[in-house]
């Protein structure tokens, strides 16, 4: 007698991040809910990890689903967590030998730090001898969230420590207003940076072509916008609300505090600016996709380009089979 094998519901590979978002933030509001009921200190550590990589690893996971036949599982760990560990040991390194308190601070940084994820992304996929633009966009992306996870991390450690002791209100805020954000940080610009290094460098050596070098000079000024945004809303909050005193002590050049009353209008202000640089960072993305597109289509008509877009030598695994 033939037994029919067991018919269980498969999950659609493309769907899997949903899937990994959910079941993390499970784990997380679960490991929130028992540490404030048991106030025990040593689940903080699963707290701080838990909250800081659910984004970045949901996203990874998203563009994991979408890769191509060239790039592995080694590219994607060797990226997320080699490339993310040794873009932070690189940043803390040069910053510390490279920054000092001014107003250019904050510039310097989204400098110093996006030229440690670009040239970690170059390490991580020095094997790939066939490159295109998608590639360079999902591991320069990947190399931008695990860098993003470990930041993240620190800062969510960093807020518990206040004047008056820990503070486990302060840690959640920095973990759920760092996830909210992560979309639009790192892994945008670098991916963004990774996108156009491959498109103008497809086979051979990774090299830096100049219009690779310009993206990474828009994308750390965007980078430095970004970091700089706190410091931005509180001078254009004192400059439309400030009190006298306020504004001499800008004068003076130094930051004067906030009020509680102008609270308000710096948040609005902050997440204005934040939306903004997110916004000009997408339309970069679209532009770079776009033409890159766009150049394809010229070399192809011109019969100076490949018979075939390098994408499509290679089938897609996802592709859906008769």
């Amino acid at each position: 007698m033939r037994v029919e094998p067991e018919t269980r519901p498969r999950v659609h590979p493309r769907h899997m991040w949903i899937h990994v978002l959910w079941v993390g933030l499970a784990l997380w509001v679960a490991s929130v809910a028992v540490t404030v009921i048991t106030q025990n200190s040593t689940l903080l550590p699963t707290v701080i990890l838990l909250g800081s990589f659910l984004v970045p690893v949901t996203f990874v996971v998203w563009a994991y689903e979408r890769r191509s036949e060239r790039l592995t599982e080694r590219h994607f760990f060797r990226c997320f967590v080699t490339g993310g560990v040794l873009g932070v040991l690189g940043a803390s390194l040069l910053e510390s030998y490279l920054l000092r308190p001014d107003v250019w601070m904050f510039i310097r940084v989204g400098f110093i730090e996006e030229f440690v994820k670009a040239t970690a992304l170059i390490w991580c996929a020095r094997d790939l001898r066939v490159r295109t633009l998608r590639d360079g966009a999902i591991l320069g992306a990947t190399v931008g969230f695990g860098f993003s996870a470990l930041e993240s991390a620190g800062y969510a450690f960093n807020a518990m420590f206040t004047e008056r002791g820990l503070s486990f209100g302060n840690l959640i805020e920095a973990e759920v207003t760092r996830g909210l954000l992560t979309p639009f940080g790192h892994g945008l610009w670098t991916g963004i940076v990774g996108a156009v290094l491959f498109a103008t460098s497809p086979r051979g050596p990774l090299r830096p072509t100049l219009r690779a070098v310009g993206a990474y000079v828009v994308v750390s000024l965007l980078h430095g916008l970004w970091d700089s945004m706190n410091g931005i809303a509180i001078v254009l909050t004192v400059l439309i609300t400030g009190d006298s005193w306020q504004v001499r002590t800008l004068e003076s050049g130094h930051v004067p505090p906030i009020t509680q009353q102008q609270l308000h209008i710096y948040s609005i202000l902050t997440y204005t600016g934040l939306a903004l640089v997110s916004l000009v960072g997408l339309l970069v993305l679209v532009g770079v996709l776009r033409s890159e597109r766009l150049r394809r289509s010229e070399l192809l008509a011109s019969g100076d380009g490949p018979a075939l877009d390098v994408r499509e030598q290679v089938p897609d695994r996802h592709a859906e089979r008769p």
